[in-house]
């Protein structure tokens, strides 16, 4: 139980960034990864806007791995790639770069006691949605590896296959909390389980346009105002916000036990304090101020802290009217007269929502503001709602030294999972 947990390695993928550096120089531009969509038609849906990342150079990405992993490793993954579906691609391109940023390839760590736990459910939308239509067509021309590839265990078995991971695997499907409850997974696979690294792989949600369309007649995604200015779509805090922007992306977390990355030399981004989770008791997307208020507060307690440890909120903000108003009631509720002294941002604001993988991705950009002391800016924000009333890093990039991230999440069906960070300190 008192097995300290860190992060020793780390990769992303974005349409603004598929390396540590670039993202986070993309983020501290105010870059935005939102634009039309390519990746499917959008003529018979009214949004028409997303973070798009189906124009992505898969071959380039192979081909800059290469004089990184070992021959064997690349081999295994170049096979792989060749087959799979577009989703189940990235997840293994990001775990190999996760892996190698972690320096394990060469680490002599036991392959039975490496687990890895994909974050996301109904990862390949896109491949069935496809299939389906040729099924349709001709039932015999599909592809006839559906029954395997539409299973989103298939993440989890192709990226142990190229690590050679013999530990468990499997996946976590929590909606939009899905990358902080896998994340809840892996430090119990450590800490519980006999687990030396567990990989957290927040897997790239490929959208259909069924989805896509089935969100905005629900009202929970922008789809009246911005099409023809997608950058300007994803908007949270400001007056004129309507609804989450659906986006690609995907990130991979490499965790260890505290003295086993020690024993190894392993450089060490950042300490995992806690990640409690909990329910609303209602199943609609209608955010509950008492249920995000009792994780964050459960979290806090848990990891010994209290409120006023904290520095740096790397918030949950959809870009939803209600939701981004009760994330910061929440917050208030918790933090009291320190919310007013808290730094709190937007990844959203650039990214769009990556869903299932948005805790991992957007962990990852946090834990690079922490090192680098510098937070970037919530984009977007040309009229603030008078309601919002803490500091939502508007002006940015902003200096700030904090040593505790709060990390929040929350998922459709009242799931709710926030994460506790620190900077390593021995």
């Amino acid at each position: 139980m008192n097995k300290r947990i860190v992060v020793t390695g780390m990769s992303v993928n974005t349409a603004i960034g598929d390396t540590l550096d670039g993202f986070s120089d993309a983020l501290m531009a105010g870059r935005s990864a939102i634009s039309q969509w390519q990746a499917f038609s959008t003529d018979r849906i009214y949004s028409k806007v997303g973070g798009d990342l189906s124009a992505y150079n898969v071959a380039a990405k192979l081909s800059a791995l290469e004089p990184l992993i070992p021959p064997d490793v690349h081999k295994r993954l170049r096979k792989l790639v060749g087959k799979v579906p577009w989703t189940t691609k990235l997840s293994m391109l990001l775990a190999a770069d996760g892996w190698r940023d972690a320096g394990l390839f060469e680490s002599g760590h036991d392959p039975h006691r490496q687990a890895v736990i994909v974050a996301g459910h109904n990862l390949n939308a896109l491949y069935q949605f496809n299939t389906r239509i040729q099924f349709e067509e001709e039932p015999d021309f599909i592809d006839g590896m559906t029954s395997l590839y539409s299973l989103d265990t298939d993440h989890a078995g192709c990226v142990s296959e190229v690590l050679q991971a013999r530990g468990p695997i499997y996946t976590v499907g929590a909606a939009c909390a899905s990358g902080n409850v896998s994340l809840r997974a892996a430090v119990d696979e450590i800490r519980h389980h006999g687990a030396e690294v567990a990989m957290v792989v927040g897997a790239v949600l490929e959208f259909a346009p069924i989805d896509v369309h089935a969100m905005a007649l629900m009202g929970a995604i922008a789809f009246q105002k911005f099409n023809d200015e997608p950058a300007r779509a994803s908007r949270p805090y400001d007056t004129r916000r309507e609804g989450f922007v659906p986006a690609h992306g995907g990130a991979t977390l490499v965790l260890e036990e505290l003295e086993a990355a020690k024993r190894r030399g392993a450089r060490i981004y950042a300490e995992v304090l806690g990640c409690a989770a909990n329910s609303d008791g209602n199943h609609l997307p209608q955010p509950s101020e008492e249920g995000q208020a009792h994780v964050m507060t459960r979290v806090i307690a848990d990891a010994g802290l209290r409120p006023e440890d904290i520095g740096y909120v790397n918030a949950h903000a959809t870009s939803t009217p209600l939701g981004d108003l009760t994330e910061l009631r929440s917050i208030k509720r918790v933090f009291g007269k320190h919310a007013t002294r808290l730094r709190i941002n937007a990844p959203k604001s650039m990214l769009g929502h990556c869903c299932w993988s948005a805790p991992t991705v957007e962990t990852v950009a946090g834990l690079l503001q922490l090192r680098a002391g510098k937070l970037h800016r919530s984009i977007n924000i040309d009229e603030l709602d008078p309601e919002v009333d803490l500091d939502v890093c508007r002006d940015g990039p902003v200096d700030h030294a904090a040593d505790v991230m709060l990390k929040n999440s929350f998922g459709f069906g009242g799931i709710n999972c926030v994460s506790l960070w620190r900077t390593y300190q021995s």
